[in-house]
């Protein structure tokens, strides 16, 4: 089996090995040239995803090559594997012009006999619609009788990919009972797939995974605000009220390219008033913590945790980008740290100053579970909005 991945990004790169790792050759699509160049030579473009860099190693350059000539993959390979980003606009609808650009090259280079499987979570029905009609288009063969199609949400959390796609449920299903077939048969060589009946069903499975988390957090960021008008420690509350019926999740931002988008998908096309009061809840907290901040009547505030979470070297939908455009209007001198990124990249990507002393902020957000800032922070915590509970924790 020889198999092609486009787009190797945080999910993309990760899967690419670890099929390598199976003893499969594989060929990676991206459009980052640099990238190609450093995997080819067995260097890990993605150094904070563990284990990562490992495989990069011993594959990279041989059973795992790289390019940006997505059309000579298509060509060269037998089953392709689509993973790029689904974005929204700022209208909340779906951008699919990655996908699209990336279903162009495939289209190319498709062959009669060949298997497409995507990866990208997408709207319910994309699989049958979209893709498969882009597909055909651009390849002038038929999905179901000249190619086969299926369906594969990545269900994987960045900082254990490598696990993920080895240990946790895969999901399978194609537009037709071939194509399931066809593309389980693949997966079941690195991964632990399991059969849907149809790809609807795998499409929705993961959108509704992320609906699932963003209603329970929205949830514990009520509860979160009820305690703090009652003078009452959520953490205590929280691991009080934990048994086996009751496990209440964590309150704060929900950033990222992923719980923050895949309501929408749902919102968009049907009438889910829960789903949508959950979302816009879970985005007003940034307001809610600047609102926090204001009290302290600050000058300069230090915001600790840029990236949309610990460990993940990521901006998109990151509610730190939210807090400083609040903390901005709001005429307040704007100081950041994150230990993913330089000085001049907080700088660059944040358009804040880079805060090297605690001491001389007025005030200091601490977004993300940062433990290692926790020593520094304990003597001036009355001056810190601990997001998280980092230093309320043991």
């Amino acid at each position: 089996m020889n198999v092609s991945v486009i787009g190797l990004g945080k999910a993309g790169l990760p899967l690419a090995a670890v099929i390598a790792d199976a003893g499969i050759k594989v060929m990676g699509v991206d459009i980052d040239k640099q990238k190609a160049a450093s995997i080819n030579a067995g260097k890990n473009p993605l150094p904070e995803e563990p284990g990562l860099g490992a495989l990069i190693r011993k594959h990279g350059g041989q059973n795992l090559k790289a390019t940006i000539d997505g059309v000579m993959a298509a060509r060269l390979c037998k089953h392709h594997i689509i993973i790029v980003p689904l974005f929204i606009d700022e209208k909340k609808q779906p951008d699919f012009s990655l996908i699209k650009k990336a279903l162009a090259i495939l289209g190319k280079g498709l062959k009669k006999k060949d298997t497409v499987i995507i990866e990208t979570t997408m709207p319910i029905g994309t699989t049958e619609t979209l893709i498969k009609s882009n597909l055909e288009r651009e390849s002038g063969l038929r999905a179901g009788k000249d190619f086969y199609l299926a369906y594969s949400p990545e269900r994987i959390m960045t900082g254990y990919s490598i696990s993920r796609y080895r240990e946790f449920p895969k999901l399978i299903a194609g537009i037709d009972a071939a194509s399931t077939e066809k593309a389980f048969s693949l997966y079941r060589a690195f991964s632990n797939p399991i059969k849907v009946s149809n790809a609807r069903t795998a499409e929705f499975a993961k959108v509704a995974e992320g609906i699932y988390r963003d209603v329970n957090i929205a949830l514990a960021n009520e509860l979160y605000k009820i305690t703090e008008s009652h003078d009452i420690d959520f953490w205590e509350m929280r691991e009080a009220a934990k048994h086996e019926y009751c496990n209440i999740l964590e309150p704060g931002n929900v950033g990222g390219h992923c719980i923050p988008v895949y309501p929408w998908f749902v919102i968009n096309a049907h009438e889910v008033p829960l789903i949508k009061t959950a979302r816009m809840v879970n985005d007003a907290m940034a307001e809610y913590y600047v609102n926090k901040i204001k009290l302290l009547k600050p000058k300069k505030v230090g915001i600790i945790g840029l990236s949309y979470r610990e460990g993940v070297r990521e901006k998109a939908y990151a509610r730190s980008i939210a807090v400083i455009k609040l903390l901005k209007e709001e005429g307040y001198d704007v100081y950041g740290l994150d230990p993913l990124y330089s000085k001049d990249e907080i700088k660059n990507n944040f358009s804040i100053k880079y805060l090297g002393d605690f001491k001389k902020m007025d005030a200091i957000m601490l977004l993300n579970k940062e433990q290692r800032y926790r020593k520094l922070l304990m003597p001036i915590k009355d001056r810190v909005i601990d997001v998280k509970g980092v230093l309320r924790s043991k």
